[in-house]
């Protein structure tokens, strides 16, 4: 930031500064919900020849996040090698321009195209658009402008479904891509006028485009195999290729960043005690976040009878705090540090899920006889309500410890490397707790029905829609697959507390009482330039 600024000129500097990084972001959010609404839309008005309709559907997704997971750390390393006012602008244009040709696109084939072009750029935003924030505030006012960040982006993704749907049913599937146009002008006029240029300045020599090869094959491998391979319900060959190849090249890449004079990733990030630990917390929070929704959602739809628009409502509470509390615990934690709310965050989470879990079964010790019903206010409401309040003291304070546990140098690439794993991580964990608990479903089924035999295709198709099942299912089979339903949800939010609880232990353990409170950057690890001759004395003790 230009010390010669008056301070009613820094102020508006920053102001839309904070204006370019949230749009930035949040359209790649808004983006990656409100296009969900639109599918049924696209796929009843798009010719298509390759795909059929819900193969179409699915690459529409998944095209979108695998690109985008795949290309984040590439991003975040071009951003500082580059500048990341450069890499923002052109990540913004791009994202503009693909928009546009998704709301134009002629056929099902193209839209596919289009939209693992869009998840190309928006790949360039999310990172850019926290280093961006990162290089220009300090102290606590970058734990605020975090917290507005996250309760921004919340915003978004609460209002997404709900925009996107009236537009829909009012104009056209269209507009969920059209939508981003004024979003992205508004935003380049920002960065072009306001933001100011920052970029590693120890960079030397050439940009590693091998290791960003490499990565973007580990990450994107193991992203799309993760996706694919739940909604084919892990029928596909190409799913498990797609694990193979991300698993090989994950292990071959910091063997290679160990031979590279300009490494893509400087190794010795993960030698600062804060940046490993919140990245693994990373890990485990997300995880059962994405366990979370995911098995809500089937939970509440196939098994109490909700329809889409109630079930999406019950996480309503939980968008509303983030929106409205992050600000505020980011300003707090901008002041105390972080340690103490990404210990407790989680645990009220964690309190949160168990709360959900305890919708009775035939199975539970209390009960007996056929499941009671379920009352939302005492069932559903203050788990939600207790969740809420878990992740709104989670996610601002996680960011800035996050991007303060780092010189500015590198904080693009600290940026991309979590933003990496959570995106990464969310579906990997998801995928081997979702194999576990269907396991765990269709034995329950079993038990409850003698004779029965889980695996037969018909009765799986049976019992999917579980409050509309197959006309000729026997009833005793459906009033057993609600209860068995009901077993797999309270073992998967009590997976989400455990996942969750480890966050805590994680954060409390790993972070420092006044972990980076009132810091304006980390003590010294190593940057890009000297990382692969630094040793244990660049980084902090422990």
């Amino acid at each position: 930031m230009e010390r010669s600024c008056t301070l009613a000129g820094v102020n508006l500097r920053q102001r839309w500064t904070m204006v370019a990084a949230v749009l930035g972001s949040s359209i790649v959010f808004l983006d990656g919900t409100i296009v969900n609404v639109a599918l049924p839309s696209i796929g009843e008005s798009l010719p298509h020849t390759v795909f059929s309709v819900l193969e179409g559907q699915t690459y529409v997704t998944s095209g979108y996040l695998a690109t985008l997971a795949a290309l984040l750390i590439l991003a975040g390393a071009l951003s500082d090698f580059y500048g990341r006012r450069r890499v923002f602008a052109i990540g913004l244009a791009g994202f503009g321009l693909t928009s546009v040709l998704c709301g134009l696109s002629p056929s099902l084939e193209l839209l596919v195209v289009f939209r693992v072009l869009q998840g190309a750029a928006g790949a360039l935003l999310v990172p850019c658009s926290l280093s961006i924030i990162t290089a220009t505030f300090e102290g606590p006012a970058r734990g605020r402008a975090f917290g507005i960040w996250a309760a921004a982006t919340s915003a978004t993704s609460v209002l997404g479904p709900t925009l996107g749907g009236l537009l829909i049913q009012a104009i056209s599937w269209r507009v969920a891509f059209l939508i981003n146009v004024p979003l992205v002008v508004l935003a380049l006029y920002a960065t072009i006028k306001y933001v100011e240029e920052s970029r590693d300045e120890n960079a030397t020599g050439r940009f590693d485009w091998l290791g960003a090869l490499v990565v973007a094959l580990a990450v994107g491998g193991l992203a799309f195999g993760a996706i694919r391979g739940q909604a084919q319900q892990w029928h596909d060959p190409v799913s498990f290729a797609a694990l193979i190849v991300g698993a090989i090249a994950l292990v071959a890449f910091p063997i290679l960043m160990t031979k590279r004079a300009n490494p893509l990733i400087p190794l010795g990030l993960f030698r600062v005690r804060e940046f490993a630990m919140i990245n693994l917390s990373t890990l485990l929070i997300y995880g059962a976040l994405y366990v979370t929704f995911g098995f809500q959602s089937l939970f509440l739809q196939g098994t109490l009878g909700y329809a889409a628009f109630a079930a999406g409502a019950v996480g309503l509470p939980t968008g509303l705090m983030l929106t409205f509390l992050s600000t505020r615990i980011g300003s707090l934690a901008g002041r105390l540090g972080g340690r103490r709310f990404l210990t407790a965050g989680p645990l009220v989470m964690a309190a949160g899920l168990l709360w959900l879990g305890r919708i009775p079964s035939t199975s539970a010790p209390w009960t007996t006889g056929p499941i009671p019903p379920t009352d939302y206010w005492i069932d559903v409401f203050p788990g939600t309500i207790l969740f809420g309040l878990g992740i709104s003291m989670v996610v601002a304070p996680l960011t800035s410890t996050l991007m303060s546990s780092v010189p500015v140098s590198n904080a693009g690439i600290a940026s991309a490397i979590n933003n990496a794993i959570s995106r990464v991580g969310q579906p990997l964990l998801s995928a081997v707790i979702f194999i576990v608990i269907t396991a765990s479903f269709y034995s329950s089924l079993a038990a409850k029905v003698p004779g029965l035999n889980p695996n037969d295709p018909a009765l799986r198709t049976a019992v999917q829609p579980l409050n509309q099942p197959v006309a000729g299912t026997d009833p005793a089979v459906v009033a057993a697959a609600r209860e068995a339903s009901t077993d797999a949800y309270r073992e998967a939010m009590v997976v989400g507390a455990i996942l969750l609880v480890g966050g805590a232990v994680v954060n409390f353990v790993g972070l420092r009482p006044s972990s980076l409170a009132g810091k304006s950057e980390a003590s010294d690890p190593p940057t890009r330039a000297t990382a692969t001759a630094t040793s244990e004395a660049t980084a902090p003790p422990g």
